[in-house]
């Protein structure tokens, strides 16, 4: 059982049934008074969008404070490669979303906030349990190429990704080879953007790594 806060839903069922999205930090069992990170608008229906064979989720509330504490933290951003990008690290809560299909746990939703060209960027991947992508969801931009990077053309390359694609990749220099280095900038005056996007996939599968995937996870 993890050990941060957990709401179970279930999808209605019926024509009516919504397909999967993806996730982020959520205030849902959290005091109001609480920061949190970022959320899903709209939950049930995302999480059905991303995962189109689930029937429900739970929500899972974890923080370096909470778990690792600061030698996890450093950790982690050194994984980062010192990129500043965590957002009060230490005491603000993110959110797992746990997807499942019946009773069996058959992947997650996890997003991530990361600085833009014009400001805060909310980016979602949804994940196997083995830490591969399924699907990218930006929930969102601002500019006025928005609608390139939030089309399903921008989307689609994220699909199949793990961390071992970002490691190929440097973050910082632009350089690397593989599949990460093919991706296409849709809007090349947007470069913090694209940039940012590519360093909130990167710190989403890192933070996952950390508390969940790990062959010893902080969070069992």
């Amino acid at each position: 059982m993890h050990t941060g806060f957990g709401t179970r839903l279930s999808f209605p069922t019926g024509k009516g049934l919504l397909v999967p999205a993806i996730l982020c930090l959520c205030p849902l069992a959290t005091p109001l008074s609480a920061a949190i990170s970022c959320e899903l608008n709209f939950p049930a229906s995302d999480v059905a969008r991303l995962f189109p064979g689930s029937t429900g989720f739970k929500t899972i509330y974890f923080s370096f404070a909470g778990h690792g504490g600061p030698p996890l933290l450093r950790k982690v951003e050194a994984r980062l490669g010192g990129v500043p990008a965590l957002y009060a690290p230490l005491d603000v809560p993110y959110v797992l979303y746990e997807v499942y299909k019946g009773t069996k746990k058959i992947g997650y939703v996890h997003g991530v906030n990361q600085k833009g060209q014009f400001g805060v960027l909310e980016v979602f991947v949804s994940l196997d349990l083995e830490g591969r992508i399924k699907a990218f969801y930006l929930q969102r931009i601002a500019g006025q190429w928005a609608s390139k990077f939030t089309a399903s053309k921008f989307g689609a390359p994220f699909v199949g990704l793990t961390l071992r694609d970002f490691d190929q990749y440097n973050l910082l220099t632009g350089k690397g080879r593989g599949r990460v280095a093919a991706m296409v900038n849709p809007a090349p005056e947007a470069a913090t953007d694209f940039f940012g996007l590519l360093r909130a996939v990167n710190k989403n599968l890192v933070l996952m790594d950390a508390f969940f995937l790990a062959p010893t996870p902080v969070v069992p």
